[in-house]
């Protein structure tokens, strides 16, 4: 923790000197927030540096809940000490949104904000999204967490019950393609249109699959320019789908690419429910009404398939950009994207939500259940990539549904107690348990979180954390047998 507090500090430092370049006035307070982030850093790894270094499965649940904890306070910082966000409960929710990926936001003017605490804001996001591939492809199929156990055999991960030195080269090699990603959309954002500081922050955003924007009306602000929204559509795919498909990409083994189960069902989701709204939007909508700021430029049909693609993507890769308010298309699109929030992208990705892998492992389960009936005495596996599931794993998926309808609904009913009309309870509920940012009522696209109560925004930063972590990361430690001694 005290190493993940010095990386932290760190990376406030190249937010100082973002800050220092526009000259935005704040660069001494994010420089005070970093050296104080440090400082702390510095004194846990001092008083700890004795200790073994040796970590199992518990001591691994407890890193990597109390870790993002740690972040998520120590990020406060920068927002505290310029007053971009005086408020700690406030800055705190931007701060937890920001490194589990939401996006969800308490700023009502974003473009007021300096220019380094926009970029430490997009910062937030993109290490929170790295840090969610080391987990998902490295950590979590050690730690047994929802059937995350499939990646262990495909990624170059470990196997082992502790934890192994090839995560390190995992983390390294995933790595350079998150660096690579980003530096790629931003140049062609730039290239497109968008000033270089518009660039580089939403290529933080999007390969993050986060949603944080430097404009008040997100995507919506470039609609007269179609070109920039095709290439933020285009790397939020590439971030919704598992980053170990694009290493493989990357060694020329298609061939893996192609035959994956997941990503084949996670590129036909997409397409059909793009093509489903697109058509909708067009026949039944009026486009122009839920466009923010700007017209279409290239016709109704385009604008129609554009505005499905972009926002079908942003919600089931929980990206949560915004280029239209989808809560005002038709009511069939309404509980249309309701439903898509519960998708989520692919494992190994940096996407929130339930995730394609572990649809279909329950799918196909329930179909197995049919034949079992029939034939009770046969033994009928669930398979995945043409090789047997565990019961196991099986078992810990429908665990892991169970838990997560669970938390949605005590979510629901939390936020409907502090007073919440329905729509608006279910939407941040939904929205924050699966990293979505933009929701329905009053926390639609054209809003923010600002009008939530101070309990309703810890709550929700609560939904976020144990979404993000994978419910049983963060939930295990809430129960009284985890504290035992062994």
């Amino acid at each position: 923790m005290g190493l993940l507090l010095l990386c932290n500090g760190g990376f406030m430092l190249i937010a100082t000197i973002v800050s220092l370049i526009c000259d935005d006035g704040v660069t001494t307070e994010i420089m005070l927030a970093s050296l104080a982030t440090m400082f702390v850093g510095i004194v846990l790894m001092f008083l700890t540096r004795d200790h073994q270094k040796k970590i199992n499965k518990r001591e691994g649940y407890i890193v990597v809940t109390f870790g993002w904890i740690l972040m998520s306070l120590s990020g406060t910082l920068p927002y505290i000490f310029s007053g971009a966000i005086p408020n700690f409960t406030n800055a705190f929710f931007e701060t937890m949104s920001g490194y589990t990926t939401t996006g969800a936001s308490i700023l009502n003017d974003i473009e007021i904000i300096p220019k380094g605490i926009l970029f430490w804001r997009s910062l937030t996001h993109w290490i929170g999204g790295m840090g969610i591939i080391v987990l998902a492809i490295a950590i979590l199929p050690l730690l047994g967490i929802g059937g995350m156990q499939l990646f262990a055999a495909e990624a170059p991960g470990p196997n082992a019950d502790k934890l192994h030195p090839r995560i390190t080269d995992t983390a390294k090699r995933l790595w350079y393609i998150y660096v690579g990603y980003t530096a790629a959309e931003t140049v062609l954002l730039k290239l497109a249109g968008m000033s270089f500081f518009d660039a580089i922050n939403h290529s933080l955003s999007t390969l993050s699959t986060g949603g944080f924007s430097t404009k008040n009306t997100s995507v919506a602000y470039w609609n007269d320019q179609p070109l920039i929204q095709y290439i933020i559509i285009l790397f939020m795919f590439l971030a919704g789908a598992n980053f170990v498909l694009s290493y493989f990409g990357f060694k020329g083994k298609v061939q893996k690419i192609i035959k994956d189960e997941e990503f084949k069902l996670y590129s036909f989701f997409i397409v059909i429910f793009s093509l489903i709204s697109a058509a909708i939007i067009y026949y039944k909508a009026d486009v122009s009404l839920s466009l923010i700021d700007h017209p279409m430029v290239w016709g109704e049909a385009e604008s129609a398939f554009r505005h499905a693609l972009f926002q079908v993507l942003a919600v089931v890769t929980t990206t949560g950009f915004v280029s239209a308010d989808f809560t005002l298309w038709s009511p069939f699109l309404k509980v249309f994207f309701f439903g898509l929030m519960f998708l989520g992208g692919s494992a190994g990705s940096t996407a929130g939500g339930m995730k394609v892998v572990r649809h279909l492992i329950t799918i196909r389960n329930g179909v197995m259940e049919f034949k079992r009936t029939l034939h009770p005495n046969a033994i009928i596996p669930v398979r995945y990539n043409k090789k047997s599931v565990s019961k196991e794993i099986v078992f810990n998926i429908l665990a892991f549904f169970i838990l997560y309808m669970l938390a949605f609904i005590i979510g629901s009913l939390v936020l409907g107690a502090l007073g919440l009309d329905f729509e608006t309870a279910i939407g941040g509920a939904a929205s924050s348990l699966g990293n979505v940012g933009p929701a329905f009522g009053k926390l639609s696209p054209v809003n923010n979180f600002d009008v939530l109560p101070a309990f309703g925004k810890w709550w929700c930063s609560f939904l976020m954390l144990i979404g993000r972590l994978e419910l049983f990361t963060v939930l295990i430690l809430l129960t009284p047998f985890f504290w035992r001694n062994r």
